[in-house]
């Protein structure tokens, strides 16, 4: 069975248009309890399911949040919710209470129109394609609903954000101050408005809080990790020491220092591994993406150590990490993982650990970072004609030949890639090369080629 409605990180939309409305979410709540109910019932368990609910800053999130957790309490789950809480901070929570489930409702990076529902299971991980195949064979059937005495409550978690906040401190040295320093924190108005700045503040450092103040429509708009101007500006004007962006649920990080200068998830997942190796850790290998830039693979390659290449989505970086048996991996976007300190993506926890890695080595992060030359990169995305899908791209003739000739002109010293949307007709085009002048004009051609 294919996914209708599950995508690369859950199911996502625009609100009002299927299936991001208040009446999908009662019927995903209720098919998703159905599957939860069935699992324990597989394993000899007669006990009510419980799941955790947390979301991000979005209007559209209350509405959501009611919706399933009446589909919950029809399948009879029991329901917890956090109200605004991180991503990561769900997942750990999840964990931490023995709960069957957690649920996420936000949109993650997209502005305020758009929202979306994602899951994690009683482990704190991404769940497999295969559950959410049956999540929506449940969607398919008729619903079930319990009789009274069996439906499911429904409480709010009494200080979620604080128990997220002190888990945070605890994935640094005990030795850890942040004392000295001053830094900019921008939570994109979203998720970590409030946990972000605490956690930094507790641990000593003096916070320049922005793009902490939502108001339900302003997340991610002109500030976090996709927008990173608004933190380069703020470190400049505060004189601050580094600044440190998120988005709109505080998954992935955006890092700035004092110069002004900005440190993508590439870079950072390198400082990472270099930091493990000092203290003489195992690194046999960092899991990236088909987007990860070549220079981390050089730069790893010379250090001895493997760089491996998922498919773009951190859920397949994690499966791949799971299958090698590695803790490191990450996005060119800031997705990144360290699984001896959270079993999911955490910017905030990160951030930390880049914090952690500058102080006890004594040297700047741009230093640290300098074996690292990234590659220029030029990506188009061709949207293609009605009637035209992207997935079919390797049928184009006249496409096809400009990729040989672009790879036969790079050899070794760039990479091509060609990458179909799964949510627009739109086909993406990247070349990475040591010219970006090279890079440009040969992905321009394979683009007019696209269109043929």
């Amino acid at each position: 069975m294919t996914r209708q409605y599950f995508g690369t990180d859950g199911i996502r939309g625009t609100v009002g248009q299927e299936p991001i409305t208040a009446d999908f979410a009662l019927r995903l709540g209720h098919a998703v309890g159905r599957v939860l109910q069935q699992g324990l019932q597989r394993r000899g368990s007669t006990r009510a399911p419980a799941v955790l609910i947390g979301k991000d800053t979005r209007i559209s999130g209350y509405m959501m949040e009611s919706a399933l957790e009446a589909g919950f309490a029809s399948a009879g789950v029991d329901v917890l919710l956090t109200g605004p809480l991180p991503t990561p901070g769900v997942a750990y929570l999840t964990r931490a209470l023995r709960l069957d489930l957690g649920v996420v409702i936000s949109a993650s990076h997209n502005a305020y129109p758009d929202n979306g529902i994602k899951f994690f299971s009683a482990k704190g991980e991404k769940l497999p394609d295969t559950w959410e195949i049956a999540v929506e064979a449940a969607l398919a059937e008729p619903p079930q609903w319990v009789d009274s005495a069996r439906l499911g409550r429904a409480r709010r978690l009494a200080d979620a954000q604080g128990r997220y906040v002190e888990f945070c401190k605890g994935t640094v040295s005990g030795e850890l101050s942040l004392k000295g320093l001053k830094l900019v924190i921008d939570a994109a108005n979203g998720a970590a408005y409030q946990v972000a700045p605490a956690v930094f503040h507790e641990l000593g450092a003096e916070v320049v809080s922005i793009g902490c103040s939502p108001n339900g429509t302003n997340i991610n708009a002109g500030y976090g990790a996709t927008a990173p101007q608004a933190l380069i500006a703020a470190v400049k004007e505060h004189g601050a020491d580094y600044g440190i962006a998120l988005d709109g649920d505080a998954d992935r990080l955006q890092l700035v220092d004092a110069a002004g200068r900005l440190y993508n998830g590439d870079e950072l997942i390198y400082l990472m591994a270099m930091d493990r190796r000092s203290l003489g850790e195992p690194v046999p290998g960092v899991v990236g993406t088909l987007m990860t830039n070549m220079a981390v693979e050089v730069a790893l390659a010379a250090q001895g150590i493997e760089l491996v290449r998922a498919k773009v989505g951190d859920r397949y970086v994690l499966e791949e990490l799971g299958r090698r048996g590695w803790i490191l991996g990450g996005e060119s976007s800031g997705h990144l993982l360290a699984l001896d300190k959270h079993s999911t993506g955490d910017g905030i926890v990160s951030a930390l650990q880049v914090l952690q890695a500058v102080q006890r080595s004594s040297r700047t992060l741009a230093d640290l970072i300098r074996d690292v030359v990234l590659f220029p990169q030029t990506m188009i995305n061709v949207r293609l004609p009605e009637g035209r899908d992207p997935a079919d791209w390797a049928r184009n003739a006249a496409l096809g030949a400009q990729i040989e000739s672009a790879k036969a002109e790079l050899g070794k010293s760039g990479r091509v890639l060609i990458r179909p949307s799964g949510t627009e007709p739109v086909l993406r085009v990247m070349v990475e090369a040591q010219d970006a002048g090279q890079a440009k004009r040969l992905a321009e051609r394979m683009a007019a080629a696209a269109l043929e």
